[in-house]
């Protein structure tokens, strides 16, 4: 199949610059690439859907280019901001870069240039400024900048909006035309909200070179409610697992909206849509094994299947009436002898179930407290050597928010 209708069918096409056009740049093998600024020190499970529109222009036969925005992190995206982002050093980069880049890879084979992986700092850090706004910015309507989105949404609100940042949209848009000048690429893929900022890297390339150039934009990654996803209690669901473990990240997959479940089997993972109509034909108990597939699919795409079987080997255990190993799922060391002098209080902030002791009492008074899956009614009540069973205590926050206590000594 043609790779426009595979993504169409998936759910990746939110809107693209002309659908028989793009449809029919993809009937050849076609280069397209997608920017990640590294920002922040992880990927979050908001990017899945990019990194999988790659991954899947790939199966389909065209080469992917992966763009790390070394350069662009220095000036700071606006899109989506109500406010200027932090500024960070060129070290903070490069520390946020290494990780991100190396947990995109996983979605694509890089053997053979079968796909790219490129660094924006390479070329925009060498830019001479004047020669950039003789070229490049000649090309550009500040009249028009201020009509997009991006930028209008910040002057609406009188909001500060910073010269540096408004130079944003030129350097996103001389990427592509450095890319196409130097490998051919003919596609930009982002995620709706850089719609503003890929026509204008479209228009620069017909503009400098007559070039046919398209624009496939994904949808942003919500709920079935219109929220966007990747929140829980502890803050975002990242892709690196010493933020969010893969035992966490299997669990968040599992306890999806029962709406959200065909949707999100189409864009975060490799099933054929045969496989995914069969999951979902039903509801209640085989929805249920549906979201556990989902968990288990996605969670060895992002962290490999071994860990994706150990999440799911835990899950069992707590879930499935036993049988399982849940040595996967998020546990803390803790000498007996400092065990002995703690009160539940202690122990579920230890454990991170909650943020302080005033949040550890609300969740007790509301009874979502369990030691060992009997619910604790005193908040101070003291755990003692008695509730260690096999080496451990089991602490619940609520229904499925589970963290061993690991006993030594």
């Amino acid at each position: 199949m043609n790779a426009f209708d595979v993504l169409s069918e998936r759910g990746f096409v939110f809107q693209s610059t002309d659908p028989a056009g793009v449809r029919q740049m993809l009937t050849s093998p076609t280069t397209a690439y997608t920017g990640f600024d590294p920002t922040a020190a992880s990927l979050h499970c908001g990017h899945l859907v990019p990194l999988m529109q790659l991954a899947w222009l790939q199966r389909c036969g065209n080469r992917p280019i992966l763009l790390c925005g070394g350069g662009t992190a220095l000036v700071g995206d606006p899109s989506g901001k109500t406010s200027s982002r932090p500024i960070l050093t060129r070290d903070e980069i490069n520390a946020n870069l290494a990780s991100q880049r190396q947990q995109a890879m996983r979605f694509m084979d890089f053997e053979a240039d079968r796909a790219l992986v490129a660094n924006n700092a390479d070329w925009l850090c060498e830019l001479n400024y004047i020669d950039f706004l003789r070229d490049i910015g000649a090309h550009f309507s500040v009249n028009q900048m201020l009509t997009a989105e991006i930028y209008r949404t910040r002057l609406d609100a009188d909001e500060h909006l910073s010269f540096l940042e408004f130079n944003y949209q030129l350097l996103q848009a001389y990427d592509w035309l450095h890319l196409y000048r130097t490998v051919g690429c003919t596609m930009q893929c982002a995620g709706s909200d850089q719609w503003a900022n890929c026509l204008a890297g479209m228009d620069l390339i017909r503009r400098l070179e007559g070039a046919e150039a398209h624009v496939l934009c994904t949808p942003l990654l919500v709920t079935a409610s219109g929220q966007k996803m990747g929140k829980t209690e502890k803050g975002a669901v990242w892709l690196d697992p010493e933020l969010t473990p893969p035992y966490e990240f299997f669990q968040y997959w599992v306890n999806v909206d029962d709406r959200d479940v065909e949707r999100l089997l189409k864009l975060l993972t490799f099933l054929s849509l045969a496989q995914i109509g069969e999951l979902c034909s039903a509801d209640g108990a085989a929805l249920r094994d549906a979201k556990r597939v989902l968990a288990y699919e996605v969670t060895g795409i992002v962290h490999g299947q071994p860990a994706a079987e150990e999440a799911q080997a835990a899950a069992q255990a707590l879930f499935g009436g036993g049988g399982g190993d849940r040595s996967a799922m998020p546990s803390t060391g803790v000498a007996l002898v400092e065990l002995a002098g703690w009160s539940l209080l202690d122990a579920l902030v230890h454990a991170g179930l909650c943020a302080s002791r005033g949040e550890a009492r609300r969740l007790t008074a509301q009874g979502g407290a369990y030691v060992n899956e009997a619910r604790v009614a005193d908040p101070e009540a003291p755990l003692g050597e008695g509730v260690v069973q096999d080496g451990e205590v089991l602490l619940r926050a609520g229904k499925k928010r589970y963290h061993r206590l690991v006993v030594t000594g």
